[in-house]
């Protein structure tokens, strides 16, 4: 008999999560039945979609969603072997039992030498996120010039470099000095710190005085209302995100979008990465490919064990993380 450790919802966020959002519980798992397969949870990852998709989809009492890389190390099914090791939307718990069909292995092709932990990030889900929103939704072609924000990011920082890769110029804005930083380190051709600039307007400005042919939002709000007046004529916007906005206790209200979108002819595409459910092979090849050759770069914000799951997810909503938040068991 295992007992998994395991963060519920006690209470629906209001305004910003509190650690008394969250309750530990422990809970007797089962014997395995024939074609299951015991977990346990190696890496867990604390991502921002987190936030409204608990408001949406879950109850009071649920345990977290989330995702995490597992070990395999009880199998009654013939498919996968003890000591594998696996991606699984368990949520926050140490141990689960799965049936098989919710799994994702990691590429066969995976080197030692990297972590684990990459398939919950940079070659995981907000890599894909990256990957699909820049090469489906902003089309992005050779030598136009990108806009990131949250650009040291999970995802922004994979745009970032996926767009050099592609042969563009790439914008970030990141919310303290040692991320403008390491977004230079990676290869973005301009940076700044949006707390810190006298104008946002100006700041997009003199980064890229011609304007914008690609903007990957993904904070919404105030930034977006500002740098959607810098878009070139015919400019695409892929919003990804809204983490501006996913804490607020009242809804804020405009300026609003029309008028620079009507004129500049520009197109404005709302995604979810489960869309290209069908090609995360595709995406996972390439991305993992990059990193192989050093073309992709990563940061892993990681915090140290299990009862720090509702810190580390803090954290990450405060924009404390440079890179990936991960939690290690």
């Amino acid at each position: 008999m295992v007992t998994a450790k395991a963060w519920v919802l006690k209470k629906h966020f209001e305004g910003f999560p509190k650690t008394s959002d969250f309750d530990l519980k422990k809970i007797e798992l089962p014997n395995l039945k024939d074609g299951e397969l015991l977990l346990e949870s190696v890496f867990l990852s604390v991502d921002p979609y987190m936030r409204p998709y608990s408001q949406r989809d879950m109850k009071e009492g649920d345990i977290m969603i989330g995702t995490q890389v597992a070990r395999i190390i009880e199998s009654k099914n013939p498919a996968f072997t003890v000591g594998a090791f696996v991606v699984a939307r368990s949520g926050w718990r140490t141990h689960a039992i799965s049936d098989g069909k919710d799994l994702q292995r990691l590429p066969s092709s995976w080197p030692e030498s990297l972590p684990k932990s990459l398939a919950l990030g940079t070659v995981g889900m907000p890599g894909l996120t990256a990957y699909f929103g820049l090469l489906e939704v902003c089309k992005v072609k050779p030598g136009e010039t990108v806009l990131v924000n949250a650009a040291a990011g999970a995802v922004g920082s994979v745009v970032g470099q996926l767009a050099k890769i592609g042969g563009c110029k790439v914008v970030g804005s990141a919310g303290s000095d040692d991320k403008v930083a390491y977004l230079k380190k990676i290869g973005f051709d301009e940076a700044f710190n949006y707390k810190t600039v006298t104008s946002l307007d100006e700041a997009l400005r003199k980064a890229s005085p011609d304007g914008y042919d690609c903007f990957f939002d993904n904070v919404g709000g105030e930034f977006a209302s500002i740098a959607i007046n810098q878009m070139k004529k015919y400019g695409r916007i892929a919003v990804c995100g809204a983490i501006s906005q996913y804490n607020d206790s009242m809804p804020q209200k405009g300026p609003y979008v029309q008028v620079p979108m009507i004129f500049k002819e520009l197109q404005m595409e709302g995604f979810i990465v489960t869309r290209w459910n069908n090609r995360w092979e595709e995406g996972l090849k390439a991305l993992l490919k990059w990193v192989v050759e050093g073309k992709v770069k990563y940061h892993e914000q990681v915090t140290e064990g299990f009862e720090n799951m509702p810190t580390a997810f803090i954290g990450m909503l405060k924009g404390e993380n440079l890179g990936k938040a991960i939690v290690k068991v």
